[in-house]
């Protein structure tokens, strides 16, 4: 089963980069669910924000670059 929310070693794992590059995306990500109206868990992003955000970031077809902006 798929867990429905991630955490920074889930994170750091996906993106390749450190523990705490995680904790900082995470925070970016759920900062930008909270301006949406959608209720957070600090230290956890949800999985399909996660991947709709990230697959996105690295579609130039679809505005995004190599990275998160």
């Amino acid at each position: 089963m798929t867990s429905r929310y991630l955490g920074a070693v889930e994170v750091a794992e996906l993106t390749d980069m450190s523990k705490s590059y995680a904790f900082k995306l995470i925070q970016r990500l759920n900062s930008e669910l909270r301006d949406q109206g959608v209720i957070t868990i600090p230290g956890k992003v949800e999985t399909a924000y996660f991947n709709r955000r990230m697959c996105s970031a690295s579609r130039p077809d679809i505005g995004g670059g190599s990275h998160v902006h």
